[in-house]
């Protein structure tokens, strides 16, 4: 089959349209041909040779995709030849077949192109990771998403509103429209002022309640700052950098704030299975009636696919950057 390959650890340049055997659905898989996969940050990481597969999964790039079924294995009872599914994968998306869990496998809704399904898996799984199981976060809360327009960004925006959560972001300037447009309170473009600062003016001093974060080490002393009592900050990247230099550990147990780390792709597959289902139930409907919609920047020909990972380290996007499979 046709796949993207990486010829060798490095930029762009190194990926490829070619040829790799084509996978064999396991009894309790999905074969799909894929019509569109997505880019994500693991991918540039994976590329350069420094976010390995984890054991056992495909060496190919793409945690997600969305097709349709040509082969369910025996025991599979939820989908049939042609059913439309969308979903997330360990690796393997940049090719024209991919295999999948059928437990992990999603109904592609009606009102979505298979371009904006793909553009659903990896991000609002990791929002609604973040925000409802890790986070917590309740109704009346407050909320502080780092990179809103990101991917990730713009999925925590929407299912933070649906979960009644008061929203602020942080974002580059030309990206802040999108991220009120898509239901944030209070916008701050952390370029041109001290985002804590604004924070806290914002809320009178008091704070929020649970902050998303990508950029992990220049951000967490501020970040500290903005967490009421009992608040709790997730920390999905490290973007920024990992080191806190002089930091008072004081303030965590002062205010009883809970610091957590997260990556989903490494997560047993029982976990994510339940996680997949939490967030389809609670986000489904939203899908279906269009009160909450996948954010696409861009769709590029898989063709192009270097030139889609140049404008992904270029920052530029506002949402997801889409691959479709021709």
């Amino acid at each position: 089959m046709k796949a993207i390959l990486v010829k060798e650890p490095g930029g762009p340049e190194q990926l490829t349209l070619g040829e790799y055997e084509q996978p064999l659905p396991m009894p309790y898989e999905l074969l799909v041909k894929v019509h569109a996969t997505a880019l994500n940050r693991a991918d540039t990481l994976q590329r350069q040779g420094k976010y390995p597969p984890p054991k056992g999964a495909s060496p190919l790039l793409g945690l997600e995709i969305a097709g349709e079924v040509v082969e369910a294995g025996v025991n599979c009872k939820r989908f049939k030849k042609g059913d439309k599914v969308f979903g997330l994968l360990p690796g393997g998306g940049y090719a024209a077949y991919a295999v999948i869990d059928e437990d992990m496998a999603m109904p592609v809704p009606d009102n979505l192109s298979m371009e904006e399904a793909a553009a659903i898996p990896e991000v609002f799984m990791t929002a609604y990771q973040a925000l409802a199981w890790l986070g917590k976060l309740k109704s009346g809360e407050r909320a502080l998403i780092h990179a809103g327009a990101s991917g990730v960004g713009t999925a925590a925006i929407q299912l933070a509103r649906k979960m009644d959560a008061e929203v602020i972001v942080t974002a580059s300037e030309f990206k802040l429209h999108a991220c009120k447009e898509l239901g944030a309170h209070k916008t701050i473009n952390y370029q041109q002022v001290a985002f804590e600062d604004e924070v806290l003016a914002y809320t009178n001093g008091e704070g929020v309640d649970v902050i998303v974060d990508f950029i992990s080490g220049p951000y967490f002393k501020q970040n500290i700052e903005c967490l009421r009592l009992d608040g709790r900050l997730v920390i999905l990247a490290s973007l920024g950098g990992g080191i806190v230099n002089e930091f008072d550990l004081r303030k965590i147990l002062v205010k009883r704030l809970q610091v957590m780390g997260s990556t989903l792709r490494t997560r047993p597959k029982d976990y994510q299975v339940k996680l997949t289902q939490d967030m389809i139930s609670f986000a489904m409907p939203h899908f279906k009636s269009g009160a909450i919609k996948p954010v696409v920047d861009s769709v590029y020909d898989w063709q192009d696919v270097a030139e889609a990972h140049r404008y992904m380290e270029q920052n530029k996007n506002i949402g997801k950057i889409v691959l479709r499979v021709s």
